[in-house]
């Protein structure tokens, strides 16, 4: 039996110069790592754009071989107490460096997890073994970041992937996995992607995974990621807008109940059709108001299957004056 991968781990680059999209950033950090020394960094951005990559590739070009002595990753998803900071941060940084390195480097990602306990601690250790120790962090949102990390840190920001930029990595992938893609799959693929080089890759695998060698279409990556078309989504909009809310019901079963797609994919979808859609402003506005609300609710915990119909019912009581 061929022996299975995880794409997103057999592509993800391994220099600096394989990391797309980010064409800003990366000349600065290439710089750093040219002259061997490198401050504590802050990367900010979407999920999916190289962040977690780009530290790798830094560790990886500094260190070579001695890579796992000078290098740690952690999540700070998983552990986001200050124990993790007293435990295995200040344990890691309080020794010294192996090989010819002078430093060490502790990547922590998701960093904007962390409790602001913990934070605090995290800066503490950042001051106290900066000779011997870089600290690169990872987060979505910089503002979670506390103000005194972030002035000790030189921030980021990496932008979400380009169309051509995820096209470009696609297309590779095909040509060493030696599968097809439509032009229609392609797009689908970067609709279901929304700018997330890792949705994307693993939006390709699964639908290759059932394909069969076949050539990959539209339907395939539809069906094989659980993801709603978009004209069934512009479909569900105008019916409710055209205050038809049992036909909206209905097609909002078939994505819910019968596809099984979830309440927030079906809001997020929503959502981005909305935007394009050749509707006034002022319902666009009501439309996107109440997803928010509706967002918010299905977070909190409360019935999607509700939620979602009363999103319906609303636009169809509050469109009647755009018809």
């Amino acid at each position: 039996m061929k022996k299975q991968t995880i794409w997103i781990e057999k592509y993800r680059p391994k220099t600096l110069k394989g990391v797309i999209g980010q064409e800003a950033i990366i000349p600065r950090l290439k710089a750093y790592v040219k002259s061997g020394n490198l401050p504590h960094l802050l990367f900010s951005g979407p999920p999916g754009v190289g962040k977690t990559a780009t530290a790798l590739c830094i560790a990886r070009e500094l260190y070579r071989e001695n890579i796992h002595a000078n290098f740690v990753e952690l999540n700070a998803s998983d552990e986001r107490g200050i124990n993790v900071v007293r435990d295995k941060i200040k344990t890691f940084a309080r020794t010294t460096p192996l090989g010819e390195a002078d430093f060490k480097i502790i990547f922590l990602d998701e960093a904007d997890s962390l409790t602001n306990e913990a934070m605090s601690a995290l800066r503490r250790t950042m001051e106290q073994y900066s000779s011997s120790c870089r600290f690169i962090l990872s987060c979505n949102y910089s503002s979670k970041i506390i103000t005194p990390i972030q002035s000790r840190c030189v921030v980021y920001r990496f932008a979400s992937l380009k169309k051509e930029d995820i096209i470009k990595k696609i297309n590779q992938i095909c040509r060493k996995e030696n599968i097809e893609v439509s032009e229609m799959g392609l797009e689908a693929i970067i609709y279901i992607s929304d700018g997330d080089m890792r949705r994307a890759i693993n939006a390709l695998q699964s639908a290759a995974s059932i394909n069969n060698g076949e050539r990959i279409t539209a339907k395939s990556i539809y069906t094989s990621n659980v993801t709603a078309k978009p004209e069934e989504i512009i479909k569900l909009i105008k019916s409710s807008i055209n205050g038809d809310f049992i036909d909206a019901k209905l097609q909002m079963d078939n994505l819910s109940i019968i596809k099984g797609i979830s309440g927030d994919d079906i809001i997020r979808q929503i959502f981005k059709v909305t935007l394009d859609m050749p509707i006034k402003d002022k319902l666009k506005m009501i439309i996107i108001n109440r997803l928010g609300e509706i967002d918010f609710r299905i977070s909190e915990g409360a019935n999607e299957r509700i939620q979602l119909e009363s999103l319906i019912a609303y636009i169809s009581l509050k469109a009647e004056k755009y018809r």
